[in-house]
């Protein structure tokens, strides 16, 4: 059996055990794939945080989609699909706001407090209303992440505050790196719904 076949068959085996309810089957897929869809992404965007999110947000996309995937092609190709697709959303956004000349909250940064997660890239000159606005939405956010699942939300701290790779925060919570990524894509999955989609 070829290699190609023998992925296919590995990630047809994944897929069934998945839809049979084993959760562990989807953190392979992520540790499967993760660097390759990064690298793809990366290639398109060459914006490493970009890159990052769109490849937490394709995994986010294909854990809610994977009930329904009917396996028509290569569980590969349909999760190619749906990264190249995202990224190009994130193009095509980012190239908008640019020109549009306004204020971006689609990156998590670090601050002070420990809850508060929201990247701002700023407008050339922020005036005063520009901040109100801005402290307003981290606001919102903080609250929104008390309402996290306590394991995704020190996950999400502990990569977007704390600033520690995945190595570090598997190493620390004395987990899988694919469990660790796949926790933080659930994390800023449940941010966005809590947020009402305001996270992009």
């Amino acid at each position: 059996m070829s290699t190609k076949a023998q992925e296919v068959a590995l990630d047809k085996a994944l897929v069934a055990r998945f839809k049979a309810g084993d959760e562990s089957a989807f953190e392979e897929m992520v540790s499967r794939y993760w660097d390759r869809i990064y690298a793809m992404v990366h290639k398109l965007l060459r914006n490493t945080q970009d890159a990052e999110e769109v490849t937490q947000d394709a995994f986010i996309r294909a854990h809610r989609g994977l009930e329904n995937f009917r396996g028509d092609s290569s569980f590969s190709t349909w999760l190619y699909q749906i990264a190249t697709n995202l990224a190009r959303n994130r193009y095509w956004y980012w190239w908008r706001r640019k020109r549009d000349k306004s204020i971006s909250f689609d990156q998590p940064i670090a601050s002070e407090s420990t809850t508060t997660l929201a990247e701002v890239f700023p407008a050339d000159v922020e005036s005063p209303e520009d901040i109100a606005i801005t402290n307003e939405f981290k606001d919102r956010v903080a609250a929104a992440m008390q309402l996290l699942n306590e394991k995704h939300r020190e996950a999400l701290v502990m990569r977007n505050v704390k600033n520690l790779t995945y190595e570090e925060i598997a190493d620390e919570l004395q987990i899988s790196i694919g469990t660790v990524k796949s926790r933080i894509a659930r994390a800023r999955e449940s941010l966005r719904e809590k947020m009402g989609h305001e996270l992009l």
